[in-house]
């Protein structure tokens, strides 16, 4: 009986260190989504001004440097990078976890069919 008891503690003990790894790292990946948030905003916005600063002195009206589409195109492109980091870390992906267990079930499933397939054969 003793042992186990000790082998359910220890169990137990083994669940807990799991979900404390996997928090862990949760929130290692959240804080990496939010420097990476913070870098985006930073060096985008020192583009963005030293861009329109520039389009500015070289005769452009305010209009034309704000609205210039060299402007805002690393924003935008920086930003599709940035929002697969979000999709990943906040769980919005087309492949989820669930849709990985379903493909794997799925082609479990068919190689069972076709190896009856083949033992009927045969």
């Amino acid at each position: 009986m003793g042992i186990e008891l000790q082998n359910t503690t220890v169990m137990r003990e083994l669940a807990e260190n799991k979900k404390m790894a996997r928090a862990k790292q949760r929130v290692d990946e959240l804080k990496g989504f939010y420097v990476h948030l913070t870098v985006y905003i930073l060096v985008n916005t020192f583009i963005t001004v030293s861009k329109i600063m520039g389009n500015l002195e070289n005769g452009e009206s305010f209009n034309e440097a704000f609205f210039d589409l060299g402007t805002f195109f690393v924003w935008g492109a920086w930003g599709i990078g940035l929002g697969f980091h979000a999709a990943k870390v906040f769980g919005y992906s087309l492949f989820s976890k669930d849709w990985e267990q379903r493909q794997i079930q799925k082609y479990i499933e068919e190689d069972e069919k076709e190896a009856e397939k083949f033992n009927r054969r045969y």
